[in-house]
């Protein structure tokens, strides 16, 4: 009996996993600081949203005139330490920081039990058709085909560093250089994949 109730839970598991890779959508993402960030994608577990944090002026852009802008990453390492300051500030915790677009990220708490089919989970957006892989791992297997830096930004280069892009620009930045690249080389791309950095990656599911 006992045999028979672990092979129906080994096979319930399996099935479950196979269910997850078969979601090209489906990413595990990453920690900034301890902390879970959803950028440009939508955690699996039902959450609240606690509090907004704006991005702010950048030094790095701004000592040197708007020629150098932090990437994606450093943008979402500043929205992490702003919602850390302000849930000490406040007297409350959170759990992740979710980023879907603009200038604001927001700090949320989850309401859902974390189980093994969604701790860390989520669904990434889909942008000009293909899948925003940031700061996450998409749970199917796949092959990186190329990959690209982003250019000058030119709105900070223009205000000396006062205006930056936001990441969800950055991010059109980068995929709009590599789906040229791709079309160049005529290659078929399913997503564009940021792990930290300036630069990202085309890639194509196996």
């Amino acid at each position: 009996m006992y045999r028979i109730l672990i092979s129906i839970i080994i096979l319930s598991l399996s099935v479950s996993v196979n269910a997850q890779t078969d979601d090209k959508s489906l990413v595990r993402v990453q920690k900034v600081n301890g902390i879970e960030v959803y950028i440009l994608n939508e955690p699996l577990r039902a959450y609240e949203v606690l509090e907004a944090e704006k991005s702010g002026l950048k030094a790095e852009s701004i000592l040197t005139g708007g020629l150098i802008n932090e990437g994606m990453s450093g943008k979402v390492n500043q929205f992490v330490r702003r919602s850390v300051k302000s849930a000490e500030k406040g007297g409350y915790t959170f759990d992740a920081v979710l980023y879907t677009g603009g200038k604001d990220a927001v700090a949320i708490r989850f309401t859902e039990e974390a189980t093994a089919e969604n701790k860390g989970l989520a669904r990434a957006k889909r942008i000009g058709g293909l899948y925003a892989f940031v700061l996450c791992e998409p749970l199917a297997d796949y092959n990186v085909l190329l990959t690209k830096k982003g250019g000058i930004k030119l709105g900070s280069a223009v205000t000396g560093g006062l205006v930056n892009k936001s990441i969800e620009g950055d991010f059109d930045q980068l995929m709009r250089r590599i789906v040229k690249q791709a079309n160049k080389k005529k290659q078929e791309i399913n997503g564009i994949l940021y792990t930290g950095g300036k630069a990202a990656s085309g890639i194509k599911f196996k």
